[in-house]
């Protein structure tokens, strides 16, 4: 499609559901670069409802806009992505899904236990953490992200 040609917002907000505000705000993030006509309108790539509906898409799955920015930057501009640029994001993000996947079913594991509990275990506990030491290891509640609490017997690090 010749870009003097593109779509406008509005035909964009019908076909993908999004609110017209909702596309400027994915425009202003840098998701969508869209030109303006001679009467100053935006116009849009017909391959814009596509990404949008990616953007919609990974947002669902928990993907935060940077990072879907991430998976984007790889598209080409100024063309209709073809299957194979396609294929390329689906690797990343397929990988990106494998390890979410992968930690919500640890967290789902892990926290069988600790459901009802009462925390009458807590050395076993996998959210106890005495004196901090988890923070060494990272932000969040890293032992139930798969890290493991330093041994009694590891050399404690100096404060």
């Amino acid at each position: 499609m010749a870009k003097s040609a593109g779509v406008a917002i509005g035909y964009l907000a019908e076909r993908t559901g999004l609110a017209v505000s909702a596309i400027r705000y994915y425009e202003a993030q840098g998701l969508l670069e869209p030109w303006r006509n001679a009467g100053g309108q935006r116009r849009f790539h017909r391959a814009d409802i596509r990404r949008l509906s990616f953007i919609m898409i990974a947002q669902q799955f928990g993907f935060s806009l940077p990072e879907i920015r991430g998976f984007l930057k790889d598209l080409p501009g100024g063309r209709t992505p073809t299957p194979e640029d396609w294929a390329r994001i689906s690797t990343g993000f397929r990988s990106h899904l494998d390890q979410r996947i992968e930690t919500l079913r640890k967290l789902r594991d892990n926290l069988d236990g600790c459901i009802g509990c009462g925390c009458l275990s807590l050395p076993k506990c996998a959210l106890y953490n005495p004196q901090d030491l988890a923070a060494e290891k990272g932000k969040g509640p890293r032992y139930l992200m798969g890290d493991r609490p330093q041994s009694q017997s590891e050399p404690q690090k100096e404060a």
